[in-house]
């Protein structure tokens, strides 16, 4: 990728969009980076990007930023649907998103994972998993990591593990990944892609680019992922924890199995693996299969499987007070992923749950709620919602309880009555940003609650 002399304009002052303002910079170009927001209004630190010499513009974005631009750069948070970017791609002027410069700027083969949920999980054991084989592993993208450091870091003779959103495909058009992942694909993100069809084409588009060099994991169990064999152009192989394969990675009773092109791999039992939860199953299975295809060998994978225990804010233990355990599941932002989480206990769960709605269906989530949750817990702005919807399934008022916008009045509501075997488990089923900067925040300050208890 030739930046030496060009003119990029970023929009959009997020991680993504300061390291790719960086990443520029140090290749040459002039760069402007620009914001709809007032410079007060974003929590970062520009004075880095000061000294570099990168040209900082905030508030409305009018038509004379892109005189003289050569190259525009979105953050996956801007939409291609406003006004800046509408009239940059009217006059010619490319569009990228920081991934699409991850992939020019990449000298090693990148294995890319996306799907509504489980992707976090599923990157980190990804990329461990590959550092069995390779000597230089980078982990990135929408993990918080920016790819194209990790991309530049890496350089020749590794392997990257990217987790790769729908919004980061909006702006792409040569991103190429040797290995793709499709977990699942659920309901979500709907208000910024406009329909269900539209946010598939999104996930789609990550191996649009694939030849029959390269290769497409796919989740069997998933009827809208394994349907996706039919629009691939690459070598197809799927994942299932219901039914046995002919090829690719699946269950036979407890063991986890690779077959591939003639050959059977066993892995390691369920039981053996250090994630729990038959979503995890699915993430160790998929995870495997991608990195078996990028060179690693199942017998070195095996004790990664077995020594990983997850990911912080999912289904993450944090103590237990007066007998009971507490789990920080703060990174469930949607019901698909909240059922998972009830999935994982037995019964008897009090369930934290509301914050920033998403306004998609909840008769199967509330559904769930009312054969596993003793006690439903409500906060922020989806309380109301969620209430008349328990209510609607049966769900007596006196196990609703409201706390407002407030994570202590619904960890004290929480404490007041927890007592074993029931565990007390946040999954909030919604966006935490009524509340909180991100799920991170919320599930951290939970944290930090449950610890002073």
């Amino acid at each position: 990728m030739e930046l030496q002399d060009k003119t990029m304009l970023v929009i959009g002052a997020g991680i993504s969009g300061f390291a790719a303002a960086k990443m520029a910079k140090s290749m040459g170009a002039r760069v402007i980076l620009s914001d709809a927001k007032a410079e007060s209004e974003i929590k970062q630190d520009f004075s880095e990007l000061r000294q570099e010499g990168i040209e900082l513009v905030f508030g409305p974005q009018k038509d004379e930023l892109l005189e003289g631009v050569d190259i525009v750069l979105v953050s996956p948070a801007v939409p291609l649907r406003i006004p800046i970017l509408q009239r940059a791609l009217q006059w010619g002027i490319p569009v990228i998103s920081e991934v699409e410069m991850a992939y020019r700027l990449a000298e090693s083969p990148i294995c890319a994972v996306t799907g509504t949920n489980g992707k976090t999980t599923t990157v980190t054991l990804l990329g461990l998993l590959l550092k069995t084989h390779y000597d230089k592993v980078g982990v990135g993208g929408n993990i918080g990591i920016p790819l194209c450091e990790e991309a530049v870091r890496v350089g020749k003779g590794g392997c990257i593990a990217a987790e790769i959103s729908s919004y980061q495909m909006e702006a792409t058009n040569e991103f190429h990944p040797h290995v793709s992942v499709v977990l699942n694909v659920t309901p979500d993100h709907i208000v910024r892609h406009g329909s269900m069809e539209v946010y598939q084409q999104m996930k789609e588009r990550m191996f649009a680019e694939e030849t029959m060099e390269d290769y497409l994991v796919l989740n069997y169990d998933d009827e809208r992922t394994r349907s996706m064999k039919e629009r691939a152009h690459c070598q197809v192989c799927f994942f299932s924890r219901q039914q046995e394969m002919e090829e690719g990675a699946f269950l036979q009773g407890d063991m986890l199995i690779i077959r591939w092109k003639g050959q059977k791999h066993e892995l390691c039992s369920v039981s053996e693996l250090g994630i729990k939860g038959g979503h995890n199953v699915e993430n160790a299975l998929a995870a495997s299969m991608a990195a078996f295809l990028a060179g690693a060998e199942p017998k070195e994978m095996a004790q990664v499987l077995k020594s990983f225990r997850g990911v912080e804010h999912r289904i993450e233990y944090v103590r237990d007070v007066d007998g009971v355990p507490y789990y920080n599941d703060s990174k469930a932002t949607n019901t698909d992923s909240a059922i998972k989480a009830l999935e994982t206990f037995p019964n008897h769960i009090i369930l934290l749950a509301g914050g920033d709605d998403k306004l998609t269906d909840l008769s199967e989530f509330m559904g769930l709620v009312k054969e596993r949750v003793d006690e439903l817990i409500l906060v922020g702005d989806a309380a109301k919602r969620f209430h008349e919807a328990a209510a609607a399934q049966g769900i007596s008022e006196e196990h609703i309880h409201e706390a407002g916008y407030s994570m202590e009045k619904a960890l004290e509501i929480a404490h007041g009555m927890a007592r074993p075997p029931q565990v007390v488990l946040l999954s909030p089923a919604c966006a935490s940003f009524d509340m909180y900067s991100g799920f991170e925040e919320r599930g951290r300050d939970f944290k930090r609650i449950v610890n002073g208890l």
